[in-house]
């Protein structure tokens, strides 16, 4: 193999040397037992919580590796990211921090709670630009700026440094439990972390099992390596945009491609509920790419059986505002929610005889939009029903068509259900 063609791999000793560097500015994190899926699951799950950093994620490890190792006269020149989430907050901390100057691209969309935090943890020391309308459109933003003043661009996951800062998440893992682990999940985007803990357990613990968790609606990764080679997906599903990208880095690829035991993908609506699960049952607040790795759990529920398991809780960057949708998605995930088109009688009484004869005591409308028109016999409405149980769903229909009230059914018509609710 050429020199120019060799994978690039992380050496243990600079993940250590990685480790010491970062020592100071990232909190080793607890790998805390979780008695309620360790019960559920037949197993030892443990979660490793790196939601519990300052920054709430664990973006700053690599971040302030990667910062740390600039030249003096890198780091006079100063750094650049483009970034609308977490490595944007690992980036700011870590410029406030070293004293060097950073500048960070955002999309001019994002939510002002994100820039607010940014600006909070690298205050005087970040300067925060809102370009274009989407990640893309930052992105270039950024790496013109790079080309134009000689700036260092920090990136978020394709870099040597930030893997090895990542890769320190491992190392303390097998620092903080003397039993053999069997299985880690971790989440993959852009897969840094996932290139940098897999280097660390194929060394150091070579029979545990490294599964990496993608987004149903974002698996760059598990397509790259089923076509062996790094490709850029051509749409991708945003909503757990802490992992969601088109495409991997070439670096991490190489890596994961070796490393991996296998990836998963989780339904978006899976993620939701387990967000909800955690929140309600375990009072612990994760981001959608937080709750990845425990997601995948029900997908290897035989094999975990018995099995000491390590979930890498990623983030907890969630914001409040998306809860109603998160509580959406993980019902309609769970078979609870369903959107119908009601075909009504246009008489008296109608209605109530849809909600009396025909819901069950236990269904509620979530969801009614109606417009009356003149000279016809039925009027439609798009109507939001929440289940008890899934089970009610098949009955709810029989009733509706039985009555002459059924129009449609939406749940299964992505492009009808966006437009109409």
């Amino acid at each position: 193999m050429s020199a120019e063609n060799k994978i690039y791999f992380p050496k243990i000793s600079d993940i250590k040397q990685a480790a010491d560097t970062i020592k100071k500015v990232s909190a080793v994190t607890a790998l805390s037992p979780s008695l309620r899926y360790s019960k559920q699951f037949d197993a030892n799950i443990l979660l490793k919580r790196e939601d519990l950093q300052q920054v709430r994620s664990y973006k700053i490890r690599g971040a302030y590796n990667k910062i740390s190792s600039l030249t003096k006269e890198q780091a006079k020149n100063g750094v650049v990211c483009a970034s609308a989430g977490n490595h944007a907050q690992g980036v700011a901390l870590s410029c406030k921090l070293l004293q060097i100057k950073g500048t960070i691209y955002m999309p001019a969309p994002t939510p002002n709670q994100k820039v607010e935090q940014v600006k909070m943890f690298g205050e005087d020391f970040i300067d925060i630009q809102l370009v274009g309308d989407t990640f893309d459109d930052a992105n270039h933003a950024a790496m013109l700026e790079c080309e134009q003043l000689g700036k260092t661009f920090i990136h978020p996951f394709n870099d040597p440094k930030v893997i090895e800062g990542q890769a320190t998440i491992a190392l303390e893992i097998l620092e903080q439990t003397e039993t053999p682990i069997d299985y880690v999940f971790i989440a993959i985007g852009g897969g840094g972390l996932a290139a940098g803990l897999s280097t660390v357990f194929k060394a150091l613990s070579p029979n545990t099992k490294i599964i990496g968790v993608e987004p149903e609606g974002a698996p760059s990764m598990t397509v790259s390596i089923q076509n062996n080679r790094n490709t850029e997906l051509e749409h991708i599903e945003k909503f757990i945009d802490g992992a969601a990208v088109k495409r991997v880095g070439d670096l991490t690829f190489a890596i994961c491609k070796e490393n991996l035991d296998a990836t998963v993908t989780v339904p978006e609506g899976k993620v939701c509920e387990t967000i909800l699960e955690l929140y309600n049952k375990d009072a612990i607040v994760v981001e959608p790419a937080g709750a990845l790795s425990i997601s995948a759990l029900d997908f290897y529920a035989e094999d975990i059986k018995g099995k000491n398991v390590v979930c890498v809780v990623s983030g907890s960057n969630n914001d409040i505002t998306r809860t109603p949708e998160i509580k959406e998605r993980a019902l309609l995930y769970a078979n609870l929610k369903h959107y119908f088109i009601i075909n009504f009688p246009q008489r008296a009484g109608a209605l109530k005889e849809f909600v009396v004869d025909i819901l069950g005591e236990n269904d509620d409308i979530t969801y009614f939009q109606y417009a009356k028109k003149t000279n016809r016999e039925n009027g439609s409405a798009v109507v939001g029903v929440q289940l008890k149980s899934a089970s009610d769903l098949e009955p709810l229909i029989t009733k509706m068509k039985q009555r002459n009230f059924y129009g449609d059914y939406l749940n299964d018509k992505p492009d009808l259900f966006q437009f109409l609710v």
